[in-house]
């Protein structure tokens, strides 16, 4: 039976590799043309291409997934591992690997909006770029003259701030760039409405301002780029959206933060009947100082008037003390001529008692004395060396070998090697030996040793 069956089946169509995954990739694709699926991201990257990579997992399973460049432009936050979320996606299948993947459209955070995250996201982000930090905070001028408000042209935005400039600084110079606050080009007309207001140097302080509402509402405000166009804004900037509880990226960003609109205009303008109040507080006290001061400076006047002396006075006091101080000069003139007058005595005096003349006579009588004595003790020594030298002289004469020589001795060697005989051992029968004379020298032959000849 089972023999059977194994015929039937090899008897039947024999898929190749490729045939078989394109069926099975054809089922796959039909079968599962769109599903919504939930996961954790891991192993998310993006090369190059611009397309991302990653897999979708649960604890029981994982799947390869991708999102295409074209798809993820629509996406509100940044995937990132670890982050569960849940999209529409098609199956389909690689036929090169044999293996299926997901291939998502859409992708949502589950759990937590795409907004948020992308709030999050993008807030961490200039964080650690710095443009969150005080020291890159812009002071408010303490009064503009001129205040250029970005926001919506319509609604009750612009006439709030308008009211509350007219109320605290009458005369205040408005200046309004209409902007969409919200929708498709908002965020391209904020950006460009400031910088044309630091391109033109049109004011001394810009207010950014729009009215409440949701989080989608404040996505203009929550761009990256607009958040870069307030850092870079070389001119003030106060951002005044939504209401009290309502933070923006902008917010954080700007030089200056308010809860309002309203308030954002109320922090440009301070209140001029105040300001007038105090101005006028201020010059009360500085004409009742100036008049204190005027006082004061007057009695000093008076007490250094009273101490002024008359011309006259002052010459006839400098004429006493001219005529002391020359007294006081021939005095002392007259005392230092008379102790340097005995100073010189005293030298010269001095002087006669160490002269050259008596000191070189004496100098001269012990050269003589020691010429004599030198004189002596040289011929004495050259005396003496004499008597020594003849002395040796003869003592070396008597042990000089020509002495003994000259008295009928005479030294015999051996012709070959020069060596003194001592002994009739040293030599040889036949032997020639060399005799030295006193006078001249002799060759001579062996023919006897100790009174014998050699026997033949």
């Amino acid at each position: 039976m089972n023999v059977k069956k194994m015929e039937q089946k090899t008897t039947g169509h024999i898929y190749t590799i490729s045939n078989l995954t394109r069926e099975i990739k054809s089922l796959l694709e039909e079968a599962f043309s769109f599903v919504w699926v939930t996961g954790e991201i891991s192993n998310f990257s993006t090369p190059a291409s611009g397309h991302s990579y990653f897999t979708l997992k649960d604890p029981s399973a994982v799947i390869s997934s991708v999102m295409f460049k074209n798809q993820k432009r629509n996406l509100k936050f940044k995937p990132e591992n670890g982050m569960k979320v849940f999209g529409l996606a098609r199956i389909s299948l690689y036929e090169p690997r044999g293996a299926y993947q997901l291939i998502f459209e859409h992708l949502e955070p589950d759990g937590t909006g795409s907004l948020q995250i992308a709030f999050e996201q993008l807030k961490n982000k200039l964080a650690v770029d710095g443009l969150f930090e005080q020291k890159h905070k812009k002071s408010i001028p303490f009064i503009s003259s001129k205040v250029c408000i970005i926001t919506s042209p319509t609604g009750a935005v612009v006439r709030d701030i308008i009211n509350v400039a007219q109320r605290r600084f009458p005369n205040c110079c408005l200046e309004i760039l209409p902007v969409k606050v919200q929708g498709v080009g908002s965020e391209d007309q904020i950006c460009e409405a400031i910088g044309f207001a630091n391109k033109q140097r049109l004011p001394d302080l810009i207010i950014l301002a729009r009215g409440g509402g949701s989080l989608e509402d404040f996505a203009s405000f929550n761009s990256e780029r607009v958040a870069r166009s307030v850092f870079n804004s070389t001119i003030p900037v106060i951002t005044g959206v939504g209401h009290e509880t309502d933070f923006t990226i902008a917010d954080f960003v700007a030089d200056l933060r308010a809860p309002t609109p309203s308030a954002a205009a109320e922090l440009a303008f301070p209140d001029k009947f105040g300001l007038n109040l105090m101005v006028s507080k201020f010059k009360k006290q500085i004409q009742l100082a100036m008049s204190h001061k005027f006082m004061h400076k007057k009695d000093v006047l008076v007490q250094f008037k009273s101490r002024l002396k008359t011309p006259m006075s002052m010459v006839f006091n400098s004429r006493l003390k001219l005529e002391d101080d020359q007294t006081r000069l021939s005095n002392a003139m007259a005392h230092y001529l008379q102790f340097n007058r005995e100073k010189l005595l005293r030298f010269s005096d001095a002087l006669d008692a160490k002269l050259p003349k008596s000191k070189v006579s004496d100098l001269r009588q012990q050269v003589d004395l020691l010429t004599q004595t030198l004189n002596h003790t040289f011929s004495m020594k050259v005396q003496a060396n004499k008597t020594a030298q003849i002395e040796l002289h003869t003592k070396l004469n008597a042990l000089s070998p020509k002495a003994v020589l000259k008295r009928g001795y005479s030294i015999s060697r051996t012709l070959s090697d020069k060596k003194v005989i001592t002994k009739s051992d040293d030599v040889t029968y036949n032997e020639k030996i060399q005799v030295i004379l006193y006078q001249g020298e002799l060759t001579a032959n062996v023919e006897k040793i100790n009174g014998q000849k050699k026997n033949i």
